[in-house]
């Protein structure tokens, strides 16, 4: 016999499951330059540009700059989540990150992929924790991760370096 592929849960609604999906927007405009200012909304405003001797303005990160930090920030805010849930202390997370990118791919060229070639990560955690329990709450984070696990699916050579940090 096949296994059923959908269920139905008629439960009250203090037993209901909470939640799962989180939809979150903004908006953007370009006036065709290279500069983008982006609306979160509730978190006001920031710029995408590119580097004046790269055509841009210079008034903010480059996109992919603004990708890189988005990385260190979705590690730190999961890192958080994941101590919270182990019960692991830590005091500081400070972060170092790099990339590589072949601008053939932006050039046109589409047998070159146009994002990351490489991303590196050094990841310093001030903590007094053991490093056994530094090791489960790394693994989880990685695991949580959406922004991490967005450029491991796409292929980018992704090397993260945890450093324990215990003063």
């Amino acid at each position: 016999m096949a296994e059923p592929t959908s269920s139905t849960r008629v439960v009250e609604r203090a037993d209901a499951a909470p939640d799962f999906l989180r939809r979150k927007t903004l908006t953007a405009h370009n006036e065709a330059t290279m500069r983008t200012v982006v609306d979160t909304g509730e978190f006001g405003t920031f710029t995408t540009d590119e580097p004046v001797p790269h055509g841009g303005s210079g008034e903010g990160p480059s996109p992919l700059q603004a990708v890189l930090g988005a990385l260190c920030g979705c590690e730190a805010v999961t890192f958080n989540r994941t101590a919270t849930d182990l019960g692991f202390s830590y005091d500081s997370l400070d972060f170092e990150a790099a990339f590589t990118i072949d601008i053939r791919g932006r050039l046109g060229d589409r047998t070159v992929r146009p994002h990351f070639q490489t991303v590196r990560v050094r990841a310093v955690v001030a903590t007094s924790e053991t490093p056994e329990a530094f090791a489960a709450v790394v693994e989880e984070t990685e695991a949580r991760c959406p922004v991490m696990n967005l450029i491991v699916d796409a292929g980018v050579d992704l090397r993260v370096e945890w450093v324990r940090d215990a003063g």
